[in-house]
This record gives C-alpha cells, sequence and structure tokens, in this order.
C-alpha cells in the first residue's frame, strides 16, 4: 500500500527538516512525499535539497507564488499513492503512523477515509509572542459518539455537516488528522481547502473510519494561519491564505467564521442534492461573530466605539437570533471560560485546553518529551 504525503511550503525554512524528518524517519519505504517549494525566499529551497536523493522524494519547484489553495492543488495532482495525507510544514508525524494506517486500511477494507486524532503544538512567539511554547492533550475534543475506534454511518455523517450549517464544528477541521483514498479526494478550493473537502467527503464517501488514537503533531508556529488568526492579525492571515471573504450581509469579526460561511456556501452549491433543505443558519453565524467581538475587545483589538459600531450592523432579525443564545449553553460556556482564562496569556485565553510547556522549544522536542518523558495520563 502507497501512501503519498504532500508538503506544499512557502518560507516554512525554520520547520521544514523537523517535519521531513519525522515523514522519511518512519521505517515505511513504501510512500512518497511531495514537496511544493512555493517560490520560496528563505533557505527552504536549500533543505529540500538535503533530500533530493531520497527517491521517495519528489521537488516540484514554483518560481512564482501561488495561494496557498492553488499550492495544495499543486502537490494533490502530482501525487500517485493509495492514499493521501496533507502535512503542513511545522507539523510533525509520530513514529509508526505509517504503520498502524496500513493496519486500520486493511482491517476495514480499504474505506474512503480514516479520521483520528493528534496533540497541537505552539512554538514560542506564535501567539502574542508568547515566550515558551504551550501544547494541548488532544488536538480536538471530540463528543462521546466519537470515543472509540468505529465505521462512521451515513447518518452520523450527515448530522455532522448539517451542524456546521448551525456553525457547530465536531470533527476537526484539518486536513493532516484525515487520511484519504486519492481516488476519493475533490480538488481543493478556497477559502480554507482543507474545510471544504473534509465535509464533502463526509457527504459523498463510501466508507469513513475513525479512531481516537493521536497520531501526529499539528503545529502552530509563527509563519502559519494560526499565528495571524490567534494573534488578530487579520489582514496579514487574509493575505497568507490569498482570499478576500465577501458576501452579503458579511460581519467583521472572526474571518474563520466567514471563510466557513463561504466554504458553506459552495458546499450548499456543489452538492445541492444531499442538502436540500440544510441553509446557514444565520443566528449561529451573529453568535460566533459576536463572541468574537466580545474577545477582540477583551485583548484589546477592538475599541469599545468600533464594538458599538458593529453591533449597528445587525438587523432585527439578528437580533432576534442573537437573544437565543440567553439558552445557548455551548455560547454561555465559551464566555465564561474566556472570563476564567482572564489572568492567563493570549494563548490560554482563546485556546482554553493550552498547557504551558518551559524548556521544549521546538516541535521535534515536543515530540520527544511526549515519547520519553510524559506519564501516561499525559499521553492519553
Amino acid at each position: 500500500m502507497k501512501f503519498s504525503v504532500l508538503l506544499p511550503t512557502r518560507n516554512g525554512g525554520p520547520y521544514l527538516e523537523n517535519c521531513i524528518d519525522s515523514i522519511l524517519g518512519q521505517g515505511y519505504n513504501d510512500l512518497e512525499l511531495i514537496i511544493s517549494d512555493n517560490a520560496n525566499t528563505d533557505n527552504t529551497s536549500e533543505i529540500i535539497g538535503q533530500y533530493a536523493t531520497d527517491p521517495r522524494v519528489k521537488i516540484l519547484r514554483l518560481e512564482t507564488p501561488i495561494a496557498v489553495t492553488d499550492n495544495w492543488n499543486n502537490v494533490l495532482f502530482a501525487a500517485s499513492g493509495d492514499y493521501i495525507m496533507m502535512m503542513g510544514d511545522d507539523d510533525l508525524l509520530l513514529p509508526g503512523y505509517f504503520t498502524r494506517m496500513a493496519q486500520i486500511v486493511d482491517q476495514y477494507g480499504q474505506p474512503d477515509c480514516v479520521l483520528h486524532n493528534g496533540y497541537s503544538y505552539v512554538a514560542p512567539n506564535s501567539i502574542g509572542q508568547n515566550e515558551h511554547g504551550f501544547y494541548s492533550r488532544a488536538h480536538f475534543k471530540f463528543e462521546p459518539d466519537l470515543s472509540r475506534e468505529v465505521v462512521m454511518s451515513l447518518e452520523q455523517r450527515f448530522a455532522i455537516v448539517r451542524d456546521m450549517f448551525r456553525f457547530k464544528v465536531r470533527i476537526p477541521l484539518n486536513m493532516q488528522t484525515t487520511l484519504v483514498r486519492r481516488d476519493k479526494l475533490p480538488q481543493f478550493h478556497p477559502p480554507f481547502p482543507d474545510h471544504y473537502a473534509l465535509n464533502s467527503l463526509l457527504l459523498t464517501a463510501d466508507k469513513w473510519v475513525f479512531s481516537p488514537e493521536k497520531l501526529l503533531v499539528v503545529g502552530v508556529s509563527p509563519k502559519s494561519f494560526g499565528h495571524y488568526f490567534y494573534s488578530s492579525q487579520h489582514k496579514s492571515g487574509l493575505a497568507y491564505l490569498g482570499i478576500n471573504p465577501a458576501f452579503p450581509r458579511m460581519l467583521p469579526g472572526s474571518d474563520l467564521t466567514n471563510g466557513m460561511h463561504m466554504w458553506l456556501n459552495l458546499l450548499k452549491q456543489n452538492l445541492a442534492v444531499k442538502l436540500a433543505g440544510v441553509e446557514i443558519d444565520r443566528g449561529g453565524y451573529v453568535r460566533r461573530q459576536v463572541f468574537a467581538w466580545y474577545m477582540q475587545k477583551k485583548l484589546g483589538v477592538l475599541s469599545t466605539a468600533d464594538c458599538f459600531m458593529n453591533f449597528r450592523l445587525l438587523s432585527l432579525r439578528d437580533w432576534g437570533g442573537l437573544l437565543l443564545s440567553f439558552f445557548d449553553k455551548a455560547s454561555w460556556s465559551r464566555v465564561v471560560a474566556t472570563m476564567i482564562s482572564s489572568r492567563k496569556s493570549r494563548a490560554e485565553m482563546q485556546w482554553s485546553s493550552l498547557q504551558p510547556l518551559p524548556g521544549v522549544h521546538d516541535i521535534a522536542q515536543f515530540s520527544d518529551w511526549i515519547t520519553n518523558q510524559a506519564t501516561p495520563e499525559q499521553k492519553g
């Protein structure tokens, strides 16, 4: 069974070597690593060149930079493996990834998708210039219906997508945590290519397998979109992705929420029959954006005057949907969590499951810490 690892990179030189070593050092030879060098201007090309003689490595060099989604498609179209997994240049595979994936694929008769979990690692200077790193024991907190290894039913997958239209996210929207059969993976679409692809697959794939195992580390570094998002550098984040969200009645606030609104619209257009009767929940969208205003005010990036100006953009119907937040347990949970975290760092205020990790300076050290130093409770 051949795996294709897609690694699009744009000036990820400081993190790239750890990522590549974690892939090629797995002890699994039936794989190809496809690296798209997106007209990099740092030392990325030199680092990639160190691996050029490895027969498993395929290097694509672009002379003019392209948008993130186009770069993802660049590596996707060059893939030839049976299964595809995506990596960011600041991510890392834990030992045994491909061996375990091959076991799951064989056990369940070549499913279209295998969803799993991982750890999160925030490198120093990634969110509000944090001096030390942070980590989360689980990249994503799944609900009780996904607590053990299982083949996900079509009804379960449709319910997950339906909740997306209510702006409730029940699976990680990161391509890194889902292995996909190459012949089933659709072309990537902006604004967030993994978000659209995963939800499309939830609706169209024949078989999805879920495993709660943590098989990789999803990184946030000073050059990733997560850095721009959590550091409230919205214009830089949009420039990084090469997008400009715009749709009728769009509200300021979270670019991630506005991007979600865009790909939900695209999903509805392209899969209209499967999504008949499912519409974007305006109330859910408004609540998410108002919460973003609250967080931006709390973090000092939105003035009181601008906050009041934002509220003036709401229609009477929007206000009605906002009032429903008083009966929404999830909305109150988010507010209470941010109130409790008022004395914590900027990173912990926005990402409640993060824990500080002094003395660990990069993702490779974090991987060693997981495998060699963490207690069994921490590993779980």
